[in-house]
């Protein structure tokens, strides 16, 4: 099985879990979960087998914290309005 893509996408992710800002409540989190990544990413870079299992689950954590971050994105229209 081409594993290829899915490293691929966790380049990606450990990228943009990386840009959560500091004062991001998930920012912690993130750092953990991108250490684990990058692991993962040294490991395969290696040659090693690295599961697919360990990939899904790597990518739904991060997919995860992703979403949860931007959830607390505040609404800027919706701060505007009430400052109206």
């Amino acid at each position: 099985m081409n594993r290829e893509p899915h490293l691929e996408l966790l380049r990606l992710l450990a990228t943009r879990l990386e840009r959560l800002s500091a004062d991001s409540h998930w920012a912690r989190r993130a750092s953990g979960l991108r250490g684990n990544i990058v692991k993962v990413l040294e490991e395969a870079d290696n040659g090693m087998t690295i599961s697919t299992a360990r990939l899904d689950l790597l990518t739904n954590s991060a997919f995860d914290i992703l979403r949860r971050a931007a959830q607390d994105i505040p609404d800027l229209e919706e701060l505007l309005k009430r400052l109206r």
